[in-house]
Order: C-alpha cells, then sequence, then structure tokens
C-alpha cells in the first residue's frame, strides 16, 4: 500500500512538470505564465512532501532500504563489531 502511494505521488510530481511545461511552450500569455508557476510550485511541494515521507518511512524502520547505501552500512557496522 505505502508503494502504492509513493509511486501515486511520484507520478502526480511527473504530471505537474509536464503540465508546467505545456504551458510554457504552448501558451505564451501572462495567464499561462501564472499556470506554469502555479504547476512547479505544486510539483517542489510534493516533491518536499514525498522527501520528508521517505525520510519518515526509512527512520521508523517500516521501509527497509536495499541497494549500495545499504551494504555499505551494514559493512560498516560488521568492521565496527570486529574491532570490539
Amino acid at each position: 500500500m505505502i508503494k502504492i502511494a509513493l509511486i501515486a505521488v511520484f507520478l502526480m510530481i511527473i504530471f505537474s512538470l509536464g503540465s508546467a511545461l505545456y504551458h510554457l511552450v504552448k501558451h505564451k500569455e501572462d495567464a499561462s505564465s501564472q499556470k506554469t508557476a502555479r504547476a512547479l510550485t505544486f510539483r517542489i511541494g510534493l516533491s518536499v512532501l514525498l522527501f520528508i515521507f521517505v525520510f519518515i518511512l526509512v527512520a521508523t524502520g517500516i521501509v527497509k532500504p536495499h541497494g549500495i547505501g545499504s551494504r555499505i552500512h551494514s559493512q560498516k557496522s560488521t568492521v565496527t563489531e570486529s574491532i570490539k
């Protein structure tokens, strides 16, 4: 369920960016620049919310990172334990 929410927010960010690009390229009036600015502001807000949400999920342990970063972290903890 969390993955679906993350994907939905990411798709909304992409859609907002596309909407801003459309208004920027297609319409060259002042009213269009207001729409472009609104779409970009909405995209930035969604991006910040998505970042905070992912940070909270990782910090609480609901989502466990996997990949390069987690391997480096596990290697550091293994080295630290072997030193003790």
